[in-house]
């Protein structure tokens, strides 16, 4: 078995205060799985144990572990906020895609695709990329339907 470069040894209030984490029922899956880790790992269990029996990968696992050597059991069970990228849907976004989905389609076309909104959207400089998926989401939320005979295309 591999050396482990963080070891975790919990004391006795950090075993409680985990052991009331897991149990509280008002914590996020992940919060809780890393509780689970840091009270596995007290056991001496190895990291394919944990993982195996949690479902979780190593890698959760190593950072985990890590997280509590730094600064405790509340920088293991803490999550950093994620930055994510900023959304690029807006009203300006929507409304631009409502009213080409309810245009008139393009020259040759019968109707509009999501490939065809997505370029077009691309084309009047509403957004620099957009996944097809995106189009159809914004679409559904706004309930047009591209092969709908209601919705106007």
């Amino acid at each position: 078995m591999p050396k482990k470069a963080y070891h975790v040894k919990l004391k006795d209030q950090e075993f409680f205060q985990l052991r009331y984490y897991v149990q509280d029922g008002s914590k996020s899956t992940r919060a809780v799985n890393r509780a689970r880790i840091l009270l596995m790992a007290d056991e001496q269990l190895s990291d394919e144990e944990i993982a195996e029996t949690l479902g979780v990968g190593l890698a959760t696992i190593h950072r985990t572990r890590k997280h509590y050597n730094d600064g405790g059991v509340s920088k293991a069970l803490e999550e950093k906020q994620r930055s994510g990228a900023p959304s690029k849907i807006d009203g300006r976004f929507e409304a631009t895609l409502t009213m080409l989905a309810c245009s008139e389609p393009p020259a040759g076309g019968s109707r509009w695709t999501l490939q065809l909104l997505a370029d077009k959207l691309v084309e009047l400089k509403i957004v620099d990329d957009i996944s097809l998926e995106t189009v159809r989401t914004v679409l559904k939320k706004t309930n047009l339907n591209l092969g709908s005979s209601n919705a106007g295309v």
